[in-house]
């Protein structure tokens, strides 16, 4: 596994990342066995740099994390967010209470300072305004979080972060179905030496290339129940287009790519491809998902040919079927 710099937190993590969403139970079950065989599989691939919220499970993906810490000699590098738990989401931000979620995170890991703590998609008025971004130097200097970075959705939001000085880290939505932070965002971020973390690398899982108009979700998995943005930002469900329209553009994708080229490695060889992304937070419900995603570390770069189809297909295809906004 090859690492990549996180921006100015003077860490080195792993280019694949583990999203630990699905540990909070959120897309439905995962038992503690299988939970601890996805974070040993992950550890045993050269993943070293994790990714999770105080939200995931009420805290049970942090409290997972943190008890398989336990067992290790040399711990990872652990990234959690704040900001969308019920004591602050939508409007009862303080420095008071920012500073209490993530001691509480720090406990469920079993950490004194949490490595790098991300706003978690704080509404726009509240970012900004700058003072949680304040709060949250502040909490740095006071020992309570090593860096802070922030998760947002919005390009708009991103190129505000990137202008704060002590910024280590943007984490945002970014894939071949989302191409904009290219000419956009990601000149800014390597400028101001901020990190990239993405997320939603494979639009919920669409540019598997594995779903099909029948694919079912279960009731707890949000590309059930937030498919059309009714509980949270409809962007963080298949990139905000709408699922059938989704999978047709897959097969329209995979008839143009070259025969010996796989969707789903074309997808995350894409992303790395772009030297200012630090790491990609791929989740997974099981512990093949992450062996199958680490493998795109040693895959060569894409050619450029390949890299120009990819962006005419966006722009000509992608772009316009996105709901919520870039």
């Amino acid at each position: 596994m090859k690492t990549r710099a996180l921006g100015k937190s003077g860490f080195e993590v792993s280019e694949i990342g583990l999203g630990c969403w699905q540990l909070g139970n959120d897309f439905g079950p995962v038992e503690d066995e299988e939970a601890t065989k996805i974070l040993q599989t992950a550890t045993g691939e050269g993943i070293h740099f994790f990714d999770t919220a105080d939200v995931y499970g009420g805290g049970l993906s942090e409290e997972r994390i943190g008890q398989w810490r336990k067992t290790l000699s040399k711990p990872p590098i652990i990234a959690t967010k704040v900001g969308r738990n019920g004591e602050l989401y939508p409007n009862g931000y303080s420095k008071v209470k920012v500073k209490q979620s993530l001691q509480a995170s720090a406990k469920r890991l079993g950490v004194e300072a949490i490595d790098l703590a991300q706003l978690h998609c704080v509404p726009r008025d509240v970012l900004f305004s700058g003072d949680i971004l304040a709060w949250m130097e502040d909490l740095k200097q006071e020992g309570v979080i090593k860096h802070f970075g922030a998760s947002v959705e919005m390009l708009d939001e991103a190129m505000f972060c990137c202008e704060h000085a002590e910024l280590a880290s943007l984490q945002i939505l970014f894939n071949v179905f989302r191409q904009d932070a290219v000419d956009s965002l990601l000149p800014l971020a390597e400028k101001n030496d901020v990190g990239i973390i993405v997320r939603l690398p494979l639009a919920s899982g669409l540019l598997t290339g594995k779903m099909g108009l029948n694919h079912t979700f279960n009731a707890h998995d949000h590309r059930s129940y937030n498919k059309d943005g009714a509980a949270f930002h409809v962007g963080e469900t298949f990139n905000g287009i709408p699922f059938e329209k989704g999978v047709a553009l897959v097969e329209a994708l995979k008839e143009k790519l070259p025969e010996d080229q796989n969707i789903l490695d074309v997808s995350l060889r894409w992303i790395l491809d772009q030297p200012q992304v630090s790491s990609i937070i791929a989740g997974a419900s099981r512990s093949s998902q992450v062996m199958r995603n680490a493998a795109a570390s040693n895959l060569p770069p894409l050619s450029k040919e390949l890299h120009s189809l990819l962006a005419d297909f966006y722009r000509a295809e992608v772009r316009n079927e996105i709901r919520g906004g870039i």
